[in-house]
């Protein structure tokens, strides 16, 4: 019996120490849908790949090199791009970071079909079991959150995407224009543009405000360094790495640049009052609009509603998720338990 050379059974285990980049499987589906290659797909560029890369070269014209840079990869086809990470991908899209995503899949049991660039329902069905073990929606779609999961869990290389990171400032006692664009880094000018303000009115307090031109990178931080850096704030303020680290990904997935309707911003999704509270009550000053202090505020509160319910983390990540006084009067919400568990369930894996 012969078997089609698309069949995820090709796909091999690596020789020990050899470096595995699943992009680099993205390269070769492609190669071998044109038929310049008939080795496993397995990651890893040796010399049957180098051999594929420089006869795609050779007969595109191009410098034979034999790196699947940018060049080459526009000449492979449909098959050839874009990279995992460039786009979100859906149901029944086709390309390059597709046969990626089928071969991470693989590698981790989830998936047996055809590394054919597809999405297809098979690997539709196999993508929302990685959600489900991931904790995940699994709605069969890649994401910021899932591609932040395959990130940290496959380490796969993904460049970071630049996107326009949407900011929401809420006005307090004593604040004007100039002081929120300089603590913003954006001109008085914009500011008032941004808002329909006109600069020489007095602002209303608990107003909300745009702030305009904050351009950050979805994965300039990417899943193990906000990794890292929870873990440096854990440590700093006393609190469990892994619990610190289970809360942020059932908050934002480790994303730094997510924002909610609500204002909640973040790693660990703080609300503009608890960064409030944490400055002008737990701290007494000002913390930093970066990923540090962010993590920082978020870290700060927890210490708080820990001590506040003597080391009790099931009642203090019920107050993290419906407020300290309901939890004194009412208990643990039918809405909060699933939250509740869902942290706690990631602690002993995190």
């Amino acid at each position: 019996m012969v078997l089609a050379v698309g069949l995820a059974a090709f796909v091999v285990a690596s020789p020990a120490g050899a470096y595995v980049n699943a992009q680099h499987a993205g390269v070769q589906v492609a190669l071998r849908a044109l038929g310049l290659y008939h080795g496993p797909i397995d990651g890893l560029v040796g010399p049957q790949t180098v051999a594929a890369i420089r006869a795609a070269q050779l007969r595109a014209h191009l410098p034979v090199t034999g790196l699947a840079d940018a060049r080459t990869r526009a000449t492979l086809g449909p098959l050839g791009r874009p990279l995992l990470g460039g786009r979100v991908m859906r149901p029944g899209m086709f390309g390059f970071d597709v046969s990626v995503l089928q071969f991470l899949l693989t590698r981790r049991g989830l998936y047996d079909g055809p590394l054919d660039g597809y999405l297809s329902t098979a690997t539709d069905a196999a993508l929302r079991r990685y959600q489900r073990n991931v904790r995940l929606t699994p709605d069969g779609v890649v994401g910021p959150r899932t591609l932040a999961a395959l990130v940290l869990t496959t380490r796969v290389p993904v460049r970071p995407q630049a996107v326009a990171a949407s900011r929401v400032y809420i006005v307090r006692s004593g604040d004007s224009l100039t002081t929120i664009a300089q603590r913003f880094h954006v001109s008085i000018a914009r500011l008032a543009r941004a808002n329909r303000l006109n600069p020489t009115h007095v602002l209303l307090i608990d107003a909300k405000l745009k702030i305009p031109g904050v351009v950050a990178s979805a994965l300039a931080a990417t899943p193990t360094e906000v990794r890292s850096r929870l873990d440096y704030w854990a440590n700093r303020l006393g609190l469990s790495p892994h619990l610190l680290r289970a809360l942020a990904w059932m908050e934002s997935g480790f994303q730094p640049n997510v924002v909610s309707k609500a204002g909640a911003r973040g790693v660990l999704q703080t609300l503009p009052s608890t960064r409030d509270f944490v400055e002008d009550v737990l701290v007494g000053h000002s913390l930093p609009r970066s990923l540090d202090g962010d993590i920082e505020v978020g870290g700060l509160y927890l210490r708080h509603l820990l001590r506040r319910f003597h080391g009790k983390e099931r009642l203090a990540l019920a107050a993290w998720y419906q407020g300290e006084a309901a939890v004194r009067k009412r208990g643990i919400l039918k809405v909060t338990k699933p939250f509740v568990a869902g942290v706690l369930a990631l602690k002993a894996r995190m």
